[in-house]
């Protein structure tokens, strides 16, 4: 299906998203790529790119949009409060401020939001461990910065609740823990998948690689012998 008139013209010069048509069009084949693989259906999920860490200011999704059927528009440009930085704009997601805390990392350029169902399934299965250890698969060398399929990876579990601001702080806490190990990513329980990289396309192959993970995580623990 070809795009619509607004999603092939730049915005005029008064607009809050002008100059970042390309950036937006990265996270809008995000959303359809992820919503044809059900790691994005309905309305779930949220994407950011960072434009600047310190103060954090963002482009990201819109609240309630169909993430396989993004505009151009379906976005807002947010500083550091989680709130949009020019008027007249689409109110962002709930979450936003989880985006906020991680765009203050300098290597983060981008942030992304699944709702899968291995995702949401294993960080309610572990979330009593705390985190999900995978070790040993050839696709843990798709996550930055990792030479060897012959390491142990560790996704931190965090209880979902509606008080992000509390939830945020307590991630920001962690990120600056070197005892907490947290460098690609984290889950919600019964929620989904927080994932970050250095731009666009490397968020994007580290959800691939996380969501490969969970499957076959997942499919593992049916398989005979492995609940006896």
């Amino acid at each position: 299906m070809l795009d619509s008139k607004e999603n092939t013209e730049a915005f005029p010069a008064t607009h809050p998203l002008y100059g970042h048509e390309e950036t937006l069009d990265q996270l809008r084949d995000c959303g359809r790529l992820f919503h044809q693989r059900g790691w994005s259906v309905g309305t779930s999920s949220n994407y950011s790119a960072v434009l600047n860490h310190d103060p954090a200011e963002l482009l990201i999704t819109a609240s309630g949009k169909d993430k396989g059927r993004l505009e151009r528009s379906d976005f807002a440009h947010i500083g550091p409060d989680g709130n949009g930085i020019e008027l007249n704009q689409p109110k962002s997601s709930a979450e936003t401020m989880l985006h906020v805390v991680l765009a203050e990392l300098p290597d983060v350029g981008s942030v992304l939001h699944t709702h899968s169902v291995w995702g949401t399934l294993l960080s309610d299965y572990y979330f009593e461990s705390g985190a999900i250890e995978i070790s040993g698969y050839e696709m843990l060398k798709g996550l930055e910065g990792t030479p060897t399929h012959e390491t142990t990876h560790t996704v931190p579990i965090f209880e979902n609740t509606q008080d992000i601001a509390t939830l945020a702080a307590k991630i920001r806490t962690r990120l600056a823990d070197p005892n907490f190990s947290m460098t690609h990513g984290f889950l919600m329980r019964k929620h989904g998948l927080y994932t970050w990289g250095k731009d666009i396309a490397a968020a994007r192959r580290h959800v691939e690689v996380y969501e490969f993970l969970f499957e076959c995580e997942g499919r593992k623990l049916a398989l005979p012998g492995k609940n006896d």
